[in-house]
């Protein structure tokens, strides 16, 4: 089975931090890889790489092969993407701002954090999007400029200073399981989002059939996923830093190659209806303070 995208477990210092989503210090064995194991939260249940590298150590993960690869799965992964805001209502949600952005004579504005290639964020901008992108990945971010004119910061989040409200809509895909603190992530996307803005969060779901299956063979199962989300845990974080979750869709029954399309397309479909594929994307709204 075919991995997702990962650097090779390194020689890095590591060391054991609280749990991101509920403080705890008390852990479990959860999935024990090839240089690498995670543990579950005893309290929340959220599983997590525990002790983990720095977010030096991290940063420095991400260069040329990132892009290589990126470049390489772009269609692929633009595809998805446009799939997944769809299931969750970003037309719908377009089109009111769009509507309403007239009448204020504004375009309105959208981020995408962790922005790889820039792809969706080209598209964005085609329909009158005012965009703008984050991508620690120095080479992407360049590419991200250079090749399609983005606005693209390659600093991460919280270091950019953008003002409070400044976006109607923030996507975050395939990030969230990357950073070492996705707390204070959920909660600098919110303070950065219109009142009742939407972020739309994509992350491999643990509790998916696949990684029932495959459990440490899962793809998602990679040294750079620090967390690995539930519906369950995704939803509380978002909670507790100012969101409410409006829509949950997941999709992927099946990997591609690891059984015959019809029995492939069958489990996509049960997948995408009751709520247990491979990814999961969430639309919530950003509440007031």
């Amino acid at each position: 089975m075919v991995k997702t995208w990962s650097t090779p477990p390194a020689d890095e210092e590591t060391r054991l931090i609280p749990c991101a989503l509920c403080g705890g210090l008390s852990f479990k064995p959860s999935l024990s890889c090839a240089g690498f194991s995670y543990v579950r939260c005893a309290a929340c249940g959220l599983v997590q790489i525990n002790p983990q590298p720095a977010e030096e150590a991290i940063k420095r993960r991400y260069g040329e092969d990132y892009l290589t690869y990126e470049i390489a799965n772009e269609d692929a992964f633009f595809n998805l993407q446009l799939l997944g805001l769809r299931d969750a209502g970003f037309g719908d949600l377009e089109a009111d701002l769009f509507a309403k952005s007239a009448q204020l004579n504004q375009r309105p504005r959208i981020l995408d954090i962790g922005c790889a290639t820039g792809r969706v964020l080209e598209h964005l901008r085609k329909r009158g999007w005012h965009t703008s992108g984050v991508e620690i990945c120095a080479p992407q971010a360049e590419y991200c400029r250079r090749k399609r004119g983005l606005d693209v910061r390659s600093t991460p989040l919280a270091e950019n200073g953008f003002p409070d409200g400044s976006f109607n809509a923030v996507l975050a895909s395939h990030l969230i399981e990357h950073l070492n603190d996705p707390a204070s992530f959920a909660k600098e996307a919110h303070r950065i989002l219109a009142p009742k803005g939407r972020f739309f969060v994509t992350t491999p779901n643990i509790k998916g059939f696949q990684a029932r299956l495959f459990k440490e063979r899962w793809r998602s199962a990679i040294p750079d996923h620090l967390y690995l989300f539930s519906i369950k845990t995704l939803s509380r974080l978002l909670a507790e830093n100012g969101f409410a979750v409006e829509k949950i869709v997941t999709w992927g029954g099946l990997a591609a190659g690891t059984a015959p399309a019809p029995l492939k397309r069958v489990f996509d479909r049960a997948a995408k209806r009751f709520g247990f594929g491979d990814v999961v994307m969430m639309r919530a709204q950003a509440c007031a303070d």
